[in-house]
């Protein structure tokens, strides 16, 4: 077993893994994702052993492209298509500057042939909220190549989504 090799930000690009990214965001070890859309939550979720129901969401209206966010969970889907190759899985983690503001950003691992514009959920814990702008980049995709023969790629509910 060898160590993680993980792809440059330039790499990402370069081969078409982030379509749609702004000024910036190339990072060395990955390429930042900005938010597209932003839901709050208007109804509980169920996760059961053989089924799931999404809560619905309700768009958040953005005054002039920024939002006036009050402490809570939010959904919210980012503007950069991804397109995960065959023998990598992509990770996304929260910028710092979004922690330092008290905010989490959690998202799932992105696995072999997954290609969509992803969500991620973002928790408002400063007690005083978050004004965030549509656009502006709050975390960052890296990804790592997966070692051995894999027996499939991914064709979960979640595939193409976004697009």
């Amino acid at each position: 077993m060898s160590a993680a090799v993980f792809l440059s930000g330039r790499d990402l690009v370069l081969l078409g893994v982030v379509k749609g990214h702004s000024n910036g965001a190339i990072q060395p070890a990955g390429v930042d994702l900005s938010v597209g859309e932003i839901e709050s939550l208007a109804d509980a979720g169920f996760l059961g052993k053989d089924d799931k129901i999404m809560p619905k969401g309700d768009r958040i209206q953005c005054e002039y492209g920024v939002c006036e966010l009050e402490p809570g969970a939010y959904r919210l889907r980012f503007n950069e298509a991804v397109s995960i190759p065959p023998g990598h899985v992509g990770f996304c983690f929260p910028r710092s500057s979004l922690l330092r503001m008290g905010c989490y950003l959690g998202c799932a691992v992105w696995d072999p042939g997954y290609t969509g514009r992803g969500q991620a959920m973002l928790l408002v814990a400063n007690p005083h909220g978050l004004r965030l702008e549509i656009g502006s980049r709050v975390a960052q995709l890296v990804v790592a190549r997966v070692e051995g023969p894999l027996t499939s790629l991914y064709k979960g509910d979640y595939q193409g989504e976004g697009l």
